[in-house]
Parts: structure tokens; C-alpha cells; sequence
């Protein structure tokens, strides 16, 4: 008899099955004892393909949060142009002091001339300018545009007669047609 490993081949075990190392197996031909080592040609193939198609779905989502990086940057941006107008609409008076009305909103008279609400309806921009640079040919956004409307609420609007409030949207559009639009109200108080 063979021994191999300190096991002799023609041994039994307690069960009576023939003991064999882990990684042995007995050729039936021979009576040899044949070590099987490493991993079938089939069985490294199929790991190359699971491994490759997940590396792949990886890759594919990496690429798409890499291509839209950018676009945070954009959003936040117009978002911060589009409240800023908004706040400087609503921190205007929404009736004149002297009851007699004041010219609509331009670049040119943003910063110099006193406004109300109502004057800021179909105010547009091409790029966003800081207020105190209104006359300035520079803008601090040059690729994007805003544009406001002012709308009376024509209805009583959480106890507000009808004519007392406004809704006003300032919408901005930037790089990528990204569209923010930012609403808010003024009542006459």
C-alpha cells in the first residue's frame, strides 16, 4: 500500500469510507494518488465575466455621478440669485409712501431709485449684476438670466382682502437650461 501524507490509501475511516486528503483524489486507472490543485479553465472564466460585469456597473454609475458634478454647483448658484432677487423684491414697500406711483425696474435705476413691489413686474436681466453694481457692464453671474413677475392675489388669501397681497416669482435660468424658480408673498402691512 501507498502512503502519502501519513494517510496509506487502502486505510478506512470510523465510517468506513476510504481516507483521502482534502485536496486528493484516488485515479481510479492507477491505484495513484493524483493532487487536484488551482481552478478549472471553466471556473476562471466565469469568475473574469462576473468580476468584469461588476467592475462595469461600478464604472457606469461612477460616470454618471462624475458627468453631473457640475450641475450642483449651477443649481446653487442660480438658487442664490434667484432669493436674492426675491428678498430685494420683498423688502421694498408694497404702497408707495408719496400714493403716487414709481417707474418699473431697469438695470440702469435698480440701485438709484425708489421702487415698490409692483415696479419689479416683467423686470429682466440678462446675467445677474449685485445692486450696487447695477450700472456696472460687468455682471457677477454672466450666464444667467432672471426674469420676475409680480401678480396681485385677485382672492382673499389667508384672511388678506384681495389687492393687499402679491405673489412674486423670480425665475433664473443658467448654464444647461437649469431653471430655478423662487416664489414668495408681500402683503401690505
Amino acid at each position: 500500500m501507498f502512503t502519502k501524507a501519513g494517510l496509506r490509501i487502502g486505510d478506512r475511516g470510523s465510517r468506513g469510507e476510504p481516507r483521502v486528503g482534502v485536496s486528493s483524489i484516488l485515479n481510479s486507472q492507477s491505484s495513484l494518488l493524483v493532487s487536484q490543485l488551482g481552478a478549472s479553465l471553466i471556473e476562471l472564466i466565469m469568475f473574469i465575466v462576473i468580476v468584469s460585469s461588476a467592475l462595469a456597473g461600478i464604472l457606469l454609475v461612477m460616470n454618471q455621478t462624475s458627468k453631473g458634478s457640475a450641475d450642483p454647483l449651477i443649481r446653487k448658484q442660480a438658487m442664490a440669485a434667484a432669493y436674492s432677487l426675491l428678498e430685494e423684491i420683498e423688502l421694498q414697500d408694497f404702497i408707495a409712501a408719496s400714493g403716487v406711483a414709481s417707474s418699473p425696474v431697469t438695470q440702469a435705476n435698480r440701485a438709484s431709485a425708489y421702487h415698490v413691489v409692483g415696479d419689479y413686474n416683467g423686470f429682466a436681466t440678462t446675467g445677474v449684476f449685485a445692486v450696487a453694481d447695477a450700472t456696472s457692464s460687468s455682471p457677477v453671474l454672466a450666464q444667467y438670466n432672471a426674469t420676475v413677475s409680480v401678480m396681485p392675489e385677485a382672492a382673499v388669501w389667508n384672511g388678506i382682502p384681495a389687492g393687499r397681497v402679491a405673489q412674486i416669482n423670480v425665475t433664473v435660468t443658467g448654464p444647461n437650461n437649469t431653471t430655478i424658480i423662487a416664489t414668495g408673498y408681500r402683503a401690505a402691512y
